[in-house]
C-alpha cells in the first residue's frame, strides 16, 4: 500500500502528482479550495491530454463550511443547433459516431473554471492559468504512464494532433519533454480575454470552424450560447449521512441508487470481500444500471422521474429482485421498454481525470473533467492546439428516447462526482474515471470505508469488480480465491485482471475525521497523487 498522507489545514488530490502541487501551493499561498481546484483543473488538461482537455467538458460539486451548503455547477456542453437526427440518418448513419466530427459537443471546461472562480475564488482566472500555461509552455516529463496510454491513441489523432503527441511519427517516450505552445497560446488568450475567448470569441470560432469542416454540427453561435448552470444536487441518506452528487444529464443518481439499496444488506453477517457482499454489489449494480439507460438524459428536453428514482420504498423493493444466482437481464424498474442510449454500453469511455480539495476554512471541491474516449474524437483543432471531446456519441438515434439527439441538448454524461456529509458537516469527497465504472467504484470505495473501517488509502487500493453487460463480471485477481469461486458458483462469467489497471479506475479521497485530521487516498492505478499540511 501506498504511504497513507494526512493533514490538518488543507488536503488536494488529483489524477497527476504536478497537478497536485499546484494545488497544495495555491492553498499554501493563501488560496481557498476554489482557487486550487481551478489552477488544478487547468494542469490537468495539460498534462493528462488524453483525458481531459480545454476541449471537454466538467462537472462540479462545492461544500461550503460557512453555511453548510453543498452546490452543483453543471459544465456539459451540447449538440449544435443544426444536430437533429436527420444531420445523421441523411448521411447514412444508425447511430451517432463515436469519434470524428459528429461526436464533438461545445466544450465547457473553460466556462466552469471561470464561473467557479466568479462565484467563490479569490485569485482571477489569469492567476489560476499561469501554471498551466508554463508547463503547456515550457513541457513537462512524459511518463511510462502516459507513454504507454499514448503508444496506440496517438496513432489514432489527426495530422495536427500526431505533430503535437507522436511528433516524426515516432511515439514518445517515458522521460521525454511534451511541449504545447498552441495551447498555451490557446490558454493565455483564455487568460487574458476570460471564458468569452471560447464563447464568442477567436478560440471559440476557431475550433466551430475546423469542427464544421470536418463534418460536424458545431458553429460559433453554438459556442455563444453555452451556458454553464448551477443546479441542484441530488441526495440520498446512507448510514445516517447524506450522499451527494450531480442531477441528470449525469449518471450520478446510478450512485445514490446503489448506496440506497445496499443499505438493506445486513453488513454485520458480511465480511469484505465475501461472495455474498460481492454478489449483492453486483446484482444491484446491474438494477441500477437498468434505470440509468432508460432514463438520465438533459432534463431540460426530457420529463425525468428523479424523484421516483430514489424513492426509497422503490429502491428496497428493487433489492428484493436480488437472489442467490447472477440475473442475465434487468429492466428498468418503470416506464415503457428499456431503450439503450445510442452508445450507452458499446462505448462508455474512461478517459477523465478527477480533483478534490479541502482548504484550511473547511471548504471542499469535488471536480471531474473529461473528454470522453481516448483524446476524445481523436481530433485536434490545428489553431488551438485543443483536443477536441466525443461526448456526442452518448446521445441516441431512437425515436422517443429521452436521450434522443436534439439541437441545443447536452447528452447523456458517465461523468460524476461526490461529497458525503453529516451532522457535523463535510465527511468524504471522492470520485473517479471510469465511464460507466464510476458510480460502481465509488460505491465499492464508499462501503469499504464507512462499513469496513477502511482508511480512504485501503479503501481506494482495496480490490474491485467491474459488471458489465448480462452476466460478465471483470474482476481484479488481487480478490481472495475464495471471492471468485463463490461469484462464479452464483454464475457470474468472471474475468480476472492481473496487476493495477486503469480499467478499474482510479478513485481519490479525502475524509475528515471527527478530529479535524484529513485523511486522503490516492489510487496507484493511474498517476493518482495527494498532499496534505
Amino acid at each position: 500500500m501506498r504511504p497513507e498522507v494526512g493533514g490538518t489545514h488543507g488536503a488536494v488530490v488529483s489524477e497527476h502528482p504536478l497537478a497536485s502541487q499546484i494545488g497544495y501551493e495555491v492553498l499554501r499561498a493563501g488560496g481557498n479550495a476554489v482557487d486550487a481546484a481551478v489552477s488544478m483543473a487547468g494542469v490537468l488538461a495539460v498534462v493528462r491530454p488524453h483525458m481531459n482537455s480545454v476541449g471537454g467538458d466538467a462537472l462540479s460539486l462545492f461544500y461550503e463550511a460557512d453555511t453548510g451548503n453543498v452546490t452543483a455547477l453543471n459544465a456539459s456542453g451540447a449538440a449544435g443547433a443544426v444536430a437533429t437526427p436527420s444531420f445523421f440518418t441523411d448521411q447514412g448513419m444508425t447511430r451517432v459516431p463515436s469519434s470524428g466530427a459528429g461526436s464533438i459537443t461545445v466544450p465547457g471546461a473553460v466556462s466552469a473554471w471561470a464561473v467557479a472562480l466568479e462565484k467563490y475564488g479569490t485569485i482571477t482566472l489569469a492567476e489560476a492559468l499561469e501554471p498551466a500555461i508554463k508547463i503547456a509552455e515550457e513541457g513537462f516529463m512524459v511518463s511510462s504512464t502516459l507513454a504507454e496510454d499514448l503508444l496506440t491513441a496517438a496513432t489514432r489523432l489527426n495530422p495536427a494532433g500526431q505533430e503535437i503527441y507522436r511528433p516524426n511519427d515516432q511515439p514518445l517516450q517515458a522521460g521525454d519533454l511534451l511541449k504545447n505552445p498552441k495551447l498555451a497560446a490557446t490558454l493565455r488568450k483564455i487568460a487574458a480575454e476570460g471564458p468569452s475567448a471560447m464563447y464568442g470569441g477567436e478560440v471559440g470560432a476557431a475550433i466551430a470552424a475546423f469542427v464544421e469542416a470536418e463534418g460536424g454540427h458545431l458553429r460559433p453561435s453554438d459556442f455563444s450560447a453555452h451556458v454553464p448552470e448551477w443546479v441542484e444536487p441530488i441526495s440520498t441518506t446512507f448510514q445516517g449521512r447524506q450522499i451527494h452528487t450531480m442531477p441528470p444529464n449525469s449518471q450520478g443518481i446510478v450512485m445514490l441508487q446503489m448506496m440506497a439499496m445496499a443499505e438493506t444488506i445486513p453488513f454485520a453477517e458480511r465480511s469484505s470481500n465475501s461472495p455474498e457482499l460481492l454478489h449483492e454489489l453486483v446484482e444491484i449494480t446491474k438494477l441500477a444500471f437498468a434505470d440509468r439507460d432508460r432514463w438520465v438524459a438533459d432534463p431540460r428536453f426530457a420529463d425525468l422521474p428523479i424523484e421516483e428514482l430514489l424513492d426509497r420504498e422503490y429502491l428496497t423493493e428493487r433489492a428484493t429482485l436480488i437472489g442467490e444466482e447472477a440475473a442475465s437481464e434487468r429492466e428498468a424498474g418503470f416506464g415503457d421498454e428499456i431503450m439503450i442510449a445510442s452508445n450507452a454500453r458499446l462505448n462508455e469511455g474512461g478517459d477523465t481525470v478527477y480533483l478534490m480539495v479541502v482548504d484550511p476554512a473547511g471548504n471542499a471541491v469535488s471536480w471531474i473533467q473529461s473528454l470522453y474516449g481516448t483524446f476524445g474524437s481523436n481530433l485536434v483543432d490545428p489553431v488551438t492546439g485543443v483536443v477536441l471531446q466525443n461526448r456526442g456519441s452518448g446521445f441516441s438515434l431512437v425515436e422517443g428516447h429521452p436521450n434522443q439527439v436534439a439541437p441545443g441538448k447536452r447528452p447523456f454524461h458517465t461523468l460524476m462526482n461526490g461529497l458525503v456529509t453529516n451532522d457535523a458537516g463535510f465527511e468524504i469527497a471522492i470520485g473517479t474515471p471510469g465511464g460507466g465504472g464510476q458510480p460502481q467504484f465509488v460505491m465499492q470505495a464508499l462501503i469499504q470505508a464507512l462499513m469496513f473501517d477502511l482508511s480512504p488509502q485501503q479503501a481506494v487500493e482495496a480490490p474491485r469488480f467491474r459488471a458489465g453487460s448480462g452476466l460478465e463480471l471483470e474482476l481484479e485477481a488481487r480478490l481472495p480465491s475464495a471471492a471468485q469461486d463463490g461469484l462464479a458458483a452464483r454464475g457470474h462469467d468472471i474475468s480476472l485482471t492481473e496487476g493495477w489497471t486503469a480499467d478499474y479506475g482510479s478513485v481519490q479521497m479525502i475524509q475528515k475525521l471527527p478530529s479535524g485530521v484529513l485523511r486522503t487516498g490516492a489510487d496507484m492505478r493511474r498517476e493518482a497523487a495527494a498532499m496534505a499540511y
